[in-house]
């Protein structure tokens, strides 16, 4: 957003205004809640689960001709009381962001470029590289002889942006390679 300094100054200006008017007195509940109305005019309200911990947070959905057009917290549910945290209240904004990559990139050793490659190649090529790495480094045995079958020299770092399923899956996907270094973004 372009904002010369007197536009700066004038929204500046309207913004200290309506301020004081709610403090003067002034009921500002009716103007809030008619601009919400605007955002999800016509959008049915769908009561959905927050997929990203085990709190399991209410969500109230708006969606409009099948696409997703806003979230927030469910005030009738008693564990959240219609507040979401950081991942719950970026939900419509993780799927719906135009800086979200649709493809594969790729990026060739000593290259400075990204090319777009389809999922077929890029799949085909993990699993490729992943098996490659899990026959050549892994250690089925420990000193004392016994079976451990474990791969050290693959880490995996889970995201918070995946929710409870998909950790499982994940887990479950490198428990079975022998990967036994793994953590979560969400704590570090």
């Amino acid at each position: 957003m372009n904002c010369s300094r007197r536009g700066f100054l004038k929204l500046t200006g309207a913004g200290v205004a309506c301020l004081s008017l709610g403090q003067l007195g002034f009921d500002l509940r009716e103007a809030k809640a008619y601009a919400m109305a605007l955002k999800i005019e016509g959008a049915k309200e769908i009561i959905t689960i927050c997929p990203f911990c085990s709190v399991s947070c209410n969500m109230i959905a708006h969606v409009r001709d099948g696409e997703l057009i806003s979230t927030e917290g469910d005030p009738d549910f008693p564990v959240n009381e219609g507040a979401l945290c950081a991942k719950g209240a970026a939900l419509t904004s993780m799927s719906k962001n135009h800086h979200r990559l649709l493809k594969p990139k790729y990026r060739a050793p000593y290259s400075d470029t990204w090319e777009e490659k389809d999922w077929d190649w890029m799949l085909d090529r993990l699993a490729r590289r992943i098996k490659s790495t899990r026959d050549r480094e892994i250690i089925l045995k420990n000193q004392k002889g016994q079976t451990v079958n474990r791969l050290e020299s693959v880490f995996h770092l889970g995201t918070s942006h995946a929710d409870n399923e998909e950790c499982a899956l994940i887990h479950q996907a490198m428990r079975s390679l022998g990967v036994v270094h793994m953590d979560h973004q969400a704590r570090i």
